[in-house]
């Protein structure tokens, strides 16, 4: 847990939970992006209060876009579902901190090619908050000498980075950072696959642009054989 702030910060006592949080934030040095996490500068009860105070924002939101919060039946309640939505689903992994993963020795000493994947995961684009849906392929190329993790470890660290509002392009290098200090692999590669609701929703309203990024370190930069093999096993066949 964040350490208290020092006593000239008190006369921040009272204010609402953003501006608290965000003056630690800002006390600490700490930016606090669209796609940070910034679970370690939020107390206990204040995610009450963020949901509460989200609530009361979006009644204002509904209210500005002229529609009748106090009589239409179809938005009764929407405030309070749209502020749950975003402080404990599609943005909650900048509000929760990161999973707890357990990981177990390599025992076997293995230093064989491993591929996780397809992983469902869905996120949000920061310059419209509208869906990102897609799936992520992981390539990993043990390290004899570092530990290992479950699968199901995989998806939920994947769950964490994404539910949050980011770019694709940013998306793949934060996972990919997390999963190398996690596992520490000779090599690691990461490929998603998704669709933006931004271009789908609005502007264009082009139903069939994908977006593919993917991530070649270690191993999988320096030997070309290995990368085919991670990407033709991806695609069901080798190439």
């Amino acid at each position: 847990m964040f350490d208290k702030l020092p006593t000239p910060a008190l006369a921040f006592e009272g204010a609402s939970a953003s501006n608290r949080i965000r003056e630690r934030l800002r006390t600490a040095s700490q930016t606090f992006r669209a796609n940070d996490n910034i679970a370690a500068f939020i107390e206990d009860g204040e995610l009450d209060e963020l949901r509460l105070e989200v609530e009361n924002r979006m009644m204002e939101v509904l209210d500005a876009l002229v529609i009748d919060i106090d009589n239409d039946h179809n938005t009764a309640g929407t405030a309070r579902r749209v502020a749950k939505m975003f402080v404990d689903e599609v943005f909650a992994g900048r509000y929760s901190a990161a999973p707890s993963i357990t990981s177990f020795p390599n025992v076997s000493r293995l230093n064989e090619l491993m591929i996780v994947g397809p992983v469902t995961v869905r996120s949000a684009c920061s310059h419209h908050l509208c869906p990102i849906m897609g799936k992520i392929w992981i390539g990993v190329l043990p390290n004899t000498d570092a530990e290992l993790i479950g699968l199901s470890k995989y998806a939920r660290l994947c769950e964490w980075i994404m539910s949050r509002p980011q770019i694709q392009e940013e998306a793949v290098i934060m996972l990919a950072d997390e999963l190398e200090r996690r596992i520490r692999p000779d090599g690691l590669a990461v490929v998603m696959e998704a669709d933006h609701y931004c271009m789908q929703w609005r502007g264009i309203k082009d139903e069939q642009p994908v977006m593919t990024s993917s991530i070649m370190r270690g191993a999988f930069l320096e030997n070309d054989a290995l990368r085919r093999e991670f990407l033709g096993l991806r695609n069901g066949r080798y190439q």
